[in-house]
């Protein structure tokens, strides 16, 4: 039996008294594009941060491939094949759009700091960012600097960073806030290409990219995830339209 991409067994964290995450068990399979849905303070971020290692759980456990990664470091985790985003746009905005995707191109392609070593000749380092800025639709921006992007083209800079190194996990945290419904349709297109055949978890308010995206959804409530099903499941459930106080689903998604 094949592991798991990402299991959650019996995860809890709390923050003093309070208990933000309770005994959520989850198992995310290879491949899958997998949402993570809850009402706002329901715990969702933090999730997202017990597994890329930002959190380290109060007790139980996060495995990667059947490998136990509970309070590993974000860059172990990575290096074990799981790269995120952030729901602040993170780059580097006074580089070019060309030497941001570089940068995350460089410990997976054997590059660690060495003084000696002039990046700019590298002919692969090269082909291969470009293959990337291609692949986000940004060879026309290559040069610019990162900062002077749209908003839009700053997120799909970030997806790219976050695909640079090579992992077989994503993990988007709201790739889509704050975008125009054509922004968005943009965004999930290439979120979508670029995730072909990797594992793919995505948090999400915008109910029209969970549904379009995911093959499965969690509904995460108070800390415990109340369901785990496909969109259309999800959808129909009473009571993650009642965790949604009156709400339907259907109204967040038109």
């Amino acid at each position: 039996m094949t592991a798991a991409a990402i299991e959650l067994r019996n995860l809890n964290k709390s923050f003093g008294l309070a208990k933000i995450i309770q005994d959520v068990n989850l198992e995310i399979t290879k491949g899958e594009r997998h949402a993570i849905i809850g009402p706002n303070g329901a715990g969702k971020s933090t999730l997202f941060n017990l597994i890329t290692g930002k959190y380290a759980p109060t007790t139980g456990q996060v495995l990667l491939h059947g490998q136990d990664v509970s309070g590993k470091k974000p860059f172990e985790i990575n290096r074990m094949g799981l790269s995120r985003s952030f729901q602040i746009t993170n780059i580097f905005h006074k580089m070019t759009v060309f030497e941001n995707v570089r940068c995350g191109l460089l410990w997976s392609m054997g590059y660690k700091y060495n003084f000696w070593t002039m990046v700019n000749g590298q002919r692969e380092l090269t082909r291969r960012t470009d293959e990337i800025l291609e692949q986000i639709n940004l060879t026309k921006r290559r040069d610019m600097l990162a900062g002077a992007l749209a908003y839009a083209e700053q997120r799909a800079l970030e997806i790219g960073i976050t695909i640079a190194g090579g992992a077989d996990i994503i993990m988007l945290d709201e790739p889509c806030a704050g975008m125009s419904h054509s922004e968005t349709d943009l965004i999930v297109d290439l979120i979508r290409k670029v995730t072909e055949e990797k594992t793919l978890v995505v948090v999400e308010h915008d109910m029209g990219v969970i549904f379009d995206l995911a093959d499965r959804i969690s509904v995460l409530v108070y800390g415990e995830i109340i369901e785990t099903d496909t969109p259309e499941r999800v959808r129909a459930s009473k009571a993650v339209q009642e965790a949604y106080l009156g709400t339907t689903l259907e109204e967040e998604a038109s």
